[in-house]
């Protein structure tokens, strides 16, 4: 090789072109999440946004990352892209109405060895839907060409997020008492939580996901894993302004078990009775295949539950007819009780396909 050979950027594995094609090609999607404080703009080097043209007068700021794990390669090996930002939103989203912050604006990053401009943009179109969902800009990003730091194909994403709450409105778990009801909004499914097990168990146990599920013939199995966490934003946004919801639990990783003592003052325990709804059929199937125990279920996945609410009994009825005009599926499934920081999850046999009567508890 000739010491004198002309290098580029591009015979490194690396397109400036492809990577201004792609800007080009998201900032109609990026304009469409445009809400008062931001006009979502792209190509500058940061994102401006102003909190008093949104109406805040002294708000506090509220900021959370996340990713979507594992879920991304069951996306990237069904050709399944279209849904998967809005996991990403809203695996950071959800965690700001927890605080009761108003997600703002939202900030992407997109990793991959070598940039597929029509995957990349269908990705970026979920998360613009995932944005417009939530009521939160995107009004900046990254994407990242690495050669060599991915497999062909593959890519990553992460996500941030930052919100805003009136200072004295927020939420911390502080008002939560002994005696106050625990509501539960239903989950889409799995969420973006417990896919390193689900596909270990995909492997192991030979699934066809391109055909239909064993416990839904009208729909294909990769539908029902890929389906994109529900955002709660809107449905709950009222409610914490209003005043009804003293506390609120994003079940995520660690399941029942672990988040909800996340939200609870010392001295409290949450008792959730798994007979108060009904195990959805995914749940049951990911059970059965695996032949997990009810106790892991409750610390591995959502079980059917993906936000939970504490109340003052005196607003149960109020706050439920609130969320079924939200279209939220909601069900009172436990309660706030002195004791141990932490949470008991109890069941009667075969909830949960159990043999006997059980709990599991986790103390904070």
């Amino acid at each position: 090789m000739s010491e004198d050979k002309s290098y580029s950027y591009e015979q490194a594995g690396v397109s400036i072109a492809a990577g201004n094609a792609l800007v080009k090609a998201i900032a109609p999607l990026a304009k469409s999440t445009a809400r008062p404080g931001a006009d979502a703009e792209l190509g500058g080097f940061g994102g401006f946004f102003d909190p008093r043209a949104a109406g805040y007068k002294d708000p506090l700021l509220v900021a959370a990352n996340d990713g979507v794990g594992t879920k991304v390669k069951l996306a990237i090996d069904h050709d399944r892209h279209d849904g998967i930002g809005i996991d990403l939103v809203a695996m950071c989203v959800n965690d700001l109405i927890v605080q009761g912050a108003e997600p703002l604006f939202f900030l992407d990053y997109f990793a991959t060895g070598k940039l597929d401009n029509g995957v990349a943009e269908r990705v970026v179109a979920s998360i613009a839907e995932g944005c417009r969902q939530a009521g939160a800009a995107l009004i900046g990003g990254e994407t990242a060409e690495m050669p060599g730091m991915y497999a062909a194909g593959d890519y990553d994403l992460a996500g941030f997020c930052v919100g805003a709450v009136e200072r004295g409105e927020q939420l911390t778990g502080d008002r939560v008492a002994d005696g106050d009801v625990l509501i539960g909004l239903a989950s889409s499914g799995v969420h973006s939580n417990g896919y390193s097990l689900v596909r270990r168990l995909a492997a192991d146990k030979g699934w066809k996901l391109d055909r239909p599920a064993l416990f839904d013939a009208d729909r294909l199995l990769i539908d029902h894993l890929i389906e994109p966490t529900r955002i709660y934003v809107k449905s709950l946004l009222p409610l914490i302004r209003g005043g009804k919801i003293k506390a609120l639990a994003h079940i995520t990783g660690g399941g029942l078990l672990e988040n909800i003592p996340r939200v609870l003052p010392k001295g409290l325990h949450a008792q959730v009775d798994a007979d108060a709804w009904e195990q959805p059929r995914l749940m049951a199937f990911l059970q059965a295949q695996g032949h997990i125990e009810p106790e892991e279920m409750a610390r591995t996945f959502n079980c059917g539950v993906g936000m939970i609410l504490a109340v003052a009994p005196a607003d149960i009825e109020s706050v439920l007819a609130d969320l079924a005009a939200a279209d939220e599926t909601a069900f009172t499934v436990g309660r706030i009780e002195a004791g141990t920081r932490g949470c008991t999850v109890s069941g009667s046999i075969e909830t949960w396909s159990a043999r006997a009567p059980w709990s599991a508890t986790h103390n904070a």
